[in-house]
């Protein structure tokens, strides 16, 4: 039973410095980060069907150094609410997938949204 679901999301694209970034009436979508999200949610699904064996394998697939797909399985582990925040384009402007590549992520979830919500204290 296929149980995928689709969602269209209304964007227009524009550039802010060297980034692309979505916007619509009420948000600013970080592009990057949505991309990021999306790849890391089928390189799961690779792996939690068997399609392939590990981060290292798609990898070598995707032509990435295998850090880079390790990092960033990490964004599996976010809460949905915080995912539903970046879909929505309301993340944090400093957080962006970078981040996530260079810093550890809190599997706890009540913790990711403190971070979230620190981020949100700096600004």
């Amino acid at each position: 039973m296929d149980e995928s679901m689709e969602t269209f999301v209304p964007l227009t694209f524009r550039r802010r410095g060297v980034q692309r970034v979505a916007t619509d009436v009420r948000s600013v979508h970080d592009v990057t980060l949505i991309d990021g999200l999306s790849r890391t949610f089928y390189w799961q699904h690779l792996l939690d069907t068997g399609a392939m064996q590990s981060g290292a394998a798609i990898a070598r697939a995707e032509k990435l150094h295998h850090s880079v797909v390790n990092e960033l399985l990490r964004l599996t582990l976010l809460a949905p609410d915080i995912i539903e925040r970046f879909m929505a384009g309301k993340q944090p402007r400093r957080l962006t997938l970078m981040w996530f590549q260079r810093n550890r992520l809190m599997v706890d979830w009540q913790a990711q949204r403190q971070l979230m919500a620190s981020f949100e204290e700096d600004v």
